[in-house]
């Protein structure tokens, strides 16, 4: 399987159509850049690009865009996340303005974390503008060179725009409107939250060609390395929209070594993924064992 060109541009694998691997990297609590690069570091030349997360959790973290910039000027592809929680639209069209001059192309534009669930739950939230209302506001700076209120950018970014969304098992009647709804407002690409099931991912990609969005979207899923079966049935209670199968719950369960077993389901998942049609890749998160568990992931899968 061909996981990686450090040649190309995350956008380019996208526009070829070839299976691409994203991974994702929580900033550090530090001013320091080296952490931020430490942090990375197991991931050079291993994946197509890396998202920086945006005060994930509601947790205060290094901002995002000074992550990004780290990454990308140490030679890294980064995908930006940018969520609505804490910017109004005079802050978020600044951002994006700021981020495509330091050389970031790639934003995931995300709702974000409500600050309760946080270190900070007195913190008030803004959400000036929804995702959606985001990913308008990128495109038209982008395509049209203006802000919405008519103001001329001088130098109209280059950059591509990226949505979220939840993997499930599709009713009968289910409609991927709020997907459509991201995609008419801009989005290009889509990231995905966890999903441990073929199956799902493919029922849902099904129903998401019905609509014709895999020819509109490049979709890459969220997968990652269970570490015990503890931790997955925490993920089955705890996180909206993820199902970890039981038969996967009892690999684990079973395995002498439950973190090495994790990574081989999650690289027989990639595997998997990679034959579905409509499926342009995988975005691999770890939030426990970090890049270096990534990397361990990515190594895995040369070996297919």
């Amino acid at each position: 399987m061909d996981t990686h060109d450090a040649a190309r541009s995350l956008r380019g694998r996208l526009r070829d159509q070839n299976f691409a691997i994203t991974a994702e990297v929580p900033p550090p609590l530090s001013a320091d850049p080296e952490a931020m690069l430490a942090l990375a570091a197991p991931l050079r030349g291993r994946v197509d690009a890396i998202n920086v997360t945006d005060a994930a959790g509601a947790r205060t973290a290094m901002s995002s865009l000074a992550a990004a910039a780290i990454l990308r000027r140490d030679g890294y592809e980064p995908v930006l996340q940018m969520t609505c929680r804490d910017r109004n639209r005079i802050a978020l069209a600044g951002d994006l303005l700021g981020a495509a001059a330091l050389g970031i192309e790639n934003f995931l534009i995300l709702r974000g974390d409500d600050p309760a669930q946080g270190d900070a739950p007195e913190a008030k939230p803004v959400f000036d503008l929804d995702s959606r209302e985001v990913m308008s506001l990128a495109r038209r700076m982008r395509d049209q060179g203006v802000l919405p209120s008519g103001r001329e950018i001088a130098s109209p970014q280059r950059i591509l725009i990226g949505a979220a969304d939840s993997p499930h098992d599709p009713a009968a009647d289910w409609r991927p409107d709020a997907l459509i709804a991201k995609q008419e407002a801009g989005a290009e690409f889509v990231q995905t939250q966890f999903c441990f099931d073929a199956g799902i991912v493919r029922r849902y990609i099904a129903r998401l060609s019905e609509f014709g969005l895999p020819g509109k979207l490049r979709i890459l899923i969220g997968v990652g390395p269970l570490v015990s079966a503890a931790s997955a049935r925490w993920m089955n209670e705890k996180l909206f929209g993820v199902t970890v199968p039981e038969a996967t719950v009892e690999r684990l369960e079973k395995a002498q070594d439950p973190e090495a077993e994790g990574r081989r389901i999650c690289i027989e998942l990639i595997h998997e993924l990679h034959q579905i049609d409509g499926v342009a890749g995988a975005h691999i998160m770890a939030p426990r064992g970090g890049a270096a568990a990534i990397a361990k992931v990515v190594d895995g899968l040369s070996r297919l």
